[in-house]
């Protein structure tokens, strides 16, 4: 397999803005720039298999993929924030 240099460009484009965006709607989490990435495009991986089991089909094009990530971003933050403990009540760090 090969990527192309734009294609990368355009890859971690995606990841970092839609990592972003998913950091600023689930408040809390707090991953900084490489954590948005990493959350980005593993949630862009997440959102092209969740949402077209639910019968959701976003189109082609740079907005679908950014909207894509992100709700897949969103999706693993919840869950890092749900197995954190949601930043409420008792902590398990010492």
């Amino acid at each position: 397999m090969y990527i192309s240099g734009e294609g990368l460009l355009v890859i971690l484009f995606v990841g970092v803005v839609a990592g972003w965006l998913a950091g600023q709607i689930v408040q809390g989490t707090g991953l900084g720039l490489l954590g948005d990435l990493l959350f980005g495009i593993l949630g862009a991986f997440v959102g092209s298999w969740f949402l077209p089991k639910l019968g959701v089909h976003l189109g082609a094009g740079i907005i679908s993929a950014i909207i894509n990530a992100t709700v897949g971003a969103i999706l693993l933050l919840l869950l890092v924030k749900l197995l954190r403990g949601g930043g409420r009540g008792r902590r398990w760090r010492r």
